[in-house]
């Protein structure tokens, strides 16, 4: 008696659990068992009921940490002999690392590391020998590598990660996909929690600007702050609305915290689950971020109808098409940032145009079951190619 297709994905922390939510019900419908794996946490067990799948907890730090390192891969190689994959597929830095070592060690025939960003695009030093050695390794160890964007595929190969032949993008690209017709749909926001939204934070009367991520040095929060002041003396009715949590890794500096908390045509709205409402009264979406592998953010908006101002870096080449769907502007350069919001802020006709071109081009490349039916298309050929479909049992 055959049994379906055993996967088991990895992630370091539970919060990454976004790129598989809605995962598990898709596979089944292929014949395809998905199981996950993170560091214990908030979420994880919440996910596991809600997707009706089976959900491991293995600590493991985020931080090089040798003796918990090795612990770590003792407990993922006793969660694979328990749960017998035919496929471990291993995302994010470290639970990408370790789920190819144990994965390896414990013999499993598919070893797919999903390459979803390189931290090492803004880190310097020691720190980023460390972990290119560390990306190099989880590559080596995978029998298949996967990348988010094909701008992401391109670094890596030039940076000597991993050989071209060796690594794919599931269609056009992104980690998970947008679901542009259930859930980012204008239409289906809620028009009274919008108008309650608006009331609440008094955005009447001008252009709403609005930024959607956690709050690090990283995603361009020095620039975004300085790009701001300029403009809200040009633009005095125009508010920035920032949703997202400030975090202790990468901190923001003190003072532009500061400036941000203290500005009067600044919302600091904090972590948020009604990110399509906040979408929905936006007049414009942006991410002036220093690094990414492909950010949903971007397609989330798309799918909003809302125009983009992001950085032209890895992703975000991916996610926007350059005057037509957005404005893309170097990393780092809070003038440029400056100019790029003020065009949309000048021209409604604009933004509406690339907003409309933005919501095509979500729908035709980026729609979530395709991007799901890639994936388990790679699963099917790595089973096939081992001659695991038949043998199962």
């Amino acid at each position: 008696m055959t049994r379906p297709l055993r996967v088991l994905q990895v992630f370091t922390v539970p919060q990454s659990l976004a790129f598989a939510a809605g995962q598990p019900a898709f596979m089944r419908e292929r014949g395809i068992e998905l199981a996950v794996c993170t560091s214990p946490g908030e979420g994880l067990g919440e996910f596991a009921q809600r997707e009706g799948c089976v959900a491991w907890a293995v600590e493991m730090p985020r931080a090089i940490t040798p003796f918990q390192d090795l612990q770590a891969v003792a407990e993922l190689v006793a969660v694979i002999r328990r749960f017998k994959p035919d496929i471990v597929h291993a995302s994010t830095p470290k639970g990408g690392l370790l789920g190819t070592i144990a994965a390896r060690t414990a013999g499993v025939p598919g070893r797919i590391y999903h390459l979803r960003g390189l931290v090492l695009a803004t880190a310097t030093g020691r720190r980023r020998t460390l972990l290119k050695a560390t990306e190099k390794l989880a590559c080596a160890l995978a029998t298949d590598v996967v990348c988010v964007s094909h701008s992401l595929k391109r670094t890596v190969v030039a940076e000597g990660i991993v050989a071209e032949s060796r690594v794919e993008v599931p269609l056009a690209g992104s980690g998970q996909g947008v679901d542009a017709t259930r859930r980012f749909a204008p239409h289906l926001a809620d028009a009274a929690r919008v108008q309650q939204l608006r009331d609440e934070w008094r955005l009447h009367g001008g252009p709403v600007v609005l930024f959607v991520g956690r709050l690090v040095g990283d995603k361009g929060i020095v620039e975004l702050t300085s790009a701001w002041s300029r403009l809200s003396e040009a633009y005095p009715d125009a508010r920035l609305v920032i949703v997202g949590p400030w975090e202790p890794r990468d901190p923001v500096p003190d003072d532009v915290r500061q400036t941000l908390e203290q500005h009067p045509a600044v919302c600091l709205v904090g972590a948020s689950r009604e990110v399509r409402e906040w979408y929905a009264l936006a007049d414009l979406v942006v991410l002036p971020t220093y690094r990414e592998g492909f950010p949903n953010v971007l397609l989330e908006a798309g799918a909003m109808r809302k125009p983009v101002v992001a950085t032209r870096v890895d992703g975000c080449v991916d996610a926007v098409e350059e005057d037509r769907t957005g404005i893309l502007v170097e990393a780092r350069d809070a003038q440029a940032l400056a100019h790029a919001i003020a065009r949309y802020l000048s021209d409604p006709g604009l933004r509406e145009a690339h907003g409309a071109a933005a919501r095509e081009r979500v729908e035709t490349l980026f729609d979530r079951r395709a991007i799901w039916g890639a994936i388990a298309d790679i699963y099917v050929r790595i089973a096939s190619r081992r001659g695991d479909a038949a043998g199962r049992s």
